[in-house]
């Protein structure tokens, strides 16, 4: 099922069933409110049960449009990891290192996004938004890992052509997209994923701008989440106002997006979460500091000098602290002025204790 609440209140608004659970739903809608979700193909948790099927939904209406199997290309019979994208009015689906696009409109295939280098460059993911469309690619040069590299490339995503390609240096792959516009991303050591990695900046033209470490103020890749899987969002990250923001631990930095050097930072003295939602004016930051089992969250302002610059913006109710702490591993958003936070596991047990499982939480200033 797929269900809509409303922001300012949690009202449900539209509800949507489907005949099987969802696999994959890309990171944004189209413009004007559409987005596509993938499904399985039977109702049962059984091995083998595909992801396979797409189904097109209005999110501001509920109301379903196209749907349609997808069988193109690659063995159908290997379908069990789908990753999709939207930009503008088209979405790509990559799977079994081959990627395909399709009108958002009627669902109807596009073209096939190519592998390059001799079939060595084989797509692996695609990420979306702002209109633009830049697909990631393994190229497996040797058995040997060392020598392999990956390669991100921006299609216009209408015709497919090629409008820049970046390769990562050998030995490297790319991570997680930090940002689309400007373009920021991670990339791996292929010999040690779990703990050398760097984040990447490119020019408007996909020429490299600068690389940093930032491992070395003790940030973690995508606030631990490690590389592989989905390569949008990185959770814990953001960017904007000339700033590249990090945290999803019990610190949060700001660097500088031209240089990539480090700017400022704080860190909690409780070892909460912080995670920054939003650059402001001056190089401040809007920062969530997660809850604890008994202690609820807050939103704050916090400028360039750290410590004693602090303004609270929202304090959140004790009442909601368990259910708050239990969001601290989820995702965070900041939309038209309030705080919203999603479970990335909901176990579907209602009467979990020792508090109901919440899927959804919101917060807002009170109206003055």
């Amino acid at each position: 099922k797929v269900t809509a609440y409303r922001l300012s209140d949690g009202a449900e608004v539209w509800n949507v069933d489907l005949p099987s659970s969802v696999c994959e739903t890309p990171a944004n809608p189209t413009p004007d409110g559409k987005v596509v979700v993938f499904h399985h193909e039977r109702p049962d948790n059984e091995r083998g049960n595909q992801c396979n099927r797409m189904r097109m939904i209005d999110l501001k209406t509920g109301k379903q449009g196209w749907s349609k199997e997808l069988d193109e290309p690659g063995d159908r019979d290997n379908t069990f990891i789908v990753y999709s994208a939207i930009s503008g009015d088209v979405l790509s689906v990559a799977r079994n290192m081959q990627a395909i696009t399709y009108r958002m409109e009627d669902g109807s295939k596009l073209y096939e996004i190519p592998r390059e280098h001799r079939n060595k460059c084989v797509p692996d993911d695609v990420a979306g938004g702002d209109g633009r469309l830049l697909v990631t690619s393994d190229c497996m040069i040797a058995v040997d890992r060392s020598k392999n590299y990956g390669q991100v490339r921006e299609l216009d995503p209408r015709t497919g052509k090629v409008l820049w390609r970046y390769r990562m240096k050998t030995g490297w792959s790319f991570g997680s997209l930090i940002s689309m516009d400007p373009v920021v991303f991670t990339t791996y050591n292929n010999e040690d994923t779990a703990r050398d990695w760097r984040i990447t900046v490119l020019d408007p033209k996909g020429k490299h701008r600068t690389t940093f470490d930032a491992r070395t103020k003790g940030f973690e890749h995508c606030a631990g989440e490690g590389a592989g899987g989905n390569i949008q969002p990185c959770r814990g990250t953001g960017v904007g106002k000339g700033l590249i923001m990090l945290g999803g631990t019990e610190q949060v930095g700001a660097y500088d997006l031209k240089t990539g050097k480090f700017l400022w930072g704080i860190k909690s003295d409780e070892l909460r979460r912080l995670y920054p939602l939003r650059a402001e004016d001056g190089r401040s930051m809007l920062i969530y500091e997660a809850a604890t089992s008994s202690r609820p969250g807050r939103t704050f302002l916090m400028g360039p000098r750290g410590a004693g610059t602090e303004t609270n913006v929202v304090k959140h109710p004790v009442a909601t602290a368990p259910y708050e702490y239990e969001m601290s591993m989820g995702h965070t958003a900041y939309v038209d002025g309030r705080l919203v936070l999603t479970s990335t596991i909901v176990s579907g047990d209602e009467n979990r204790k020792p508090v109901r499982e919440a899927r959804m939480l919101s917060f807002a200033p009170s109206a003055s």
